[in-house]
């Protein structure tokens, strides 16, 4: 059976999770992609074909003229609404691309939640080039957040407390991305969480679920993440209801969100698995082929009604971060230690002698540091006794 991968830039979740579970399903895999070069060297073995992936036309004829596919798929973020179209071409099992559209684009994906009447976040777009000035004629709810339409991983993601700061982030934006509209929408208060699903369309699995602990603003680069094995169900009841109204429930999801007051209300939604390496310690976690699984709903496959997955782990996830601008001099090596019973896992994200500014994003990650056990104290203990050990140092 050929399976079609659909990639930008290479990631942990295709080279360590997808292609592995791939071969262990005997799949010949096909990785379509932009960057060509960079998945031969990520992945060697695996054929690579050189194609225009942000494009579904240029997708379509690239499998139509090579082998007859059983499955197209992507885990990317900028891919889903393309992989979708091009999967419902060849009659496959996909997402529906209405949906990946809607929850891609955050300005369509707070429209439509109001529309359902569960929730109404005030929000508005700035198009591409559009002079941000204008945006202090409206009644704009201070603070606020200014994101880029269709972003990921906290890029540009800023929170403003006024009309002016307003006005500079924009620009500040704009400059950077030109040709990316923006969205301002109001500050949504609470803590931040996640909530990790997979389904097939018929069946929905509530994986679990991270607690995220954020930077100080106004940026949001997510620095720590905690398990949670269950959220209470009234939370997880509010959450899975908006998905409904948006339409998720084919394949794997990663829904960050905020509670306040019992209120569970959206950020966003991100129609692939979660990433940062948090899929590889959730599979760890939760004891289940989690990429297997995902392959297979992709294959035309019913997912089991009980997955059987374990629920007694305990993990955190730290993210060191650089806190400057300048060069990495100094920073620890990977590493796989098991202390007082708990995994730990270190991985750097960051090369010795690399230079890099200051981004407020989590490109400014110097390493990962997973940590797994039993109880969460002891993970909590290692984890910070293992940190404070290591030296990270940046020279100007």
């Amino acid at each position: 059976m050929r399976l079609y991968l659909l990639a930008l830039n290479p990631t942990d979740s295709v080279t360590e999770g997808f292609l592995p579970a791939a071969a262990r399903l005997g799949l010949d895999v096909t990785v379509l992609t932009d960057q060509p070069e960079a998945h031969r060297r990520t992945a060697p073995g695996i054929e690579v074909l050189e194609c225009d992936v942000r494009d579904f036309r240029a997708v379509i004829t690239r499998i139509s003229t090579h082998h007859t596919p059983d499955a197209v798929f992507t885990n990317s973020d900028h891919l889903q609404t393309q992989t979708a179209l091009a999967a419902d071409y060849f009659g496959l099992p996909a997402k529906d691309w209405r949906t990946a559209l809607r929850v891609k684009d955050k300005a369509q994906m707070r429209r439509h939640i109001a529309a359902s009447g569960l929730d109404a976040v005030w929000s508005t777009e700035l198009a591409a080039g559009q002079d941000p000035a204008g945006l202090t004629a409206l009644d704009v709810p201070y603070p606020c957040v200014v994101k880029p339409r269709e972003g990921v991983a906290s890029e540009d993601v800023v929170l403003v407390d006024g009309p002016e700061d307003l006005v500079l982030r924009c620009k500040e934006i704009q400059a950077r991305r030109p040709q990316a509209p923006l969205v301002v929408e109001e500050y949504l208060a609470g803590e931040l969480y996640t909530l990790e699903t997979l389904g097939d369309g018929r069946v929905r699995h509530v994986l679990s679920g991270f607690h995220t602990q954020v930077s100080a603003p106004p940026y949001f680069i997510e620095e720590r993440l905690v398990y949670i094995p269950a959220h209470p169900e009234p939370v997880v009841e509010q959450v899975l209801a908006q998905l409904d109204a948006l339409g998720v429930g084919f394949g794997i999801c990663h829904t960050e969100f905020v509670v306040h007051d019992g209120r569970a209300r959206i950020i966003e939604v991100n129609y692939r698995a979660i990433g940062d390496q948090m899929d590889l310690l959730l599979t760890r976690l939760l004891d289940i082929p989690l990429f297997e699984l995902v392959l297979r709903t992709h294959l035309g496959e019913p997912l089991p009604a009980d997955l059987g997955a374990r629920t007694d782990g305990a993990a955190v996830v730290d993210y060191p971060c650089a806190q400057s601008a300048g060069t990495l001099t100094v920073a620890p090596e990977a590493a796989d230690l098991t202390v007082d019973g708990v995994e730990l896992t270190y991985r750097p994200l960051r090369e010795v002698g690399e230079r890099h500014e200051l981004y407020g994003t989590n490109r400014d990650y110097t390493g990962v540091l997973r940590a797994v056990g039993q109880d969460l104290e002891t993970v909590e203990r290692v984890s910070a006794a293992y940190l404070a050990a290591q030296r990270w140092e940046i020279t100007p």
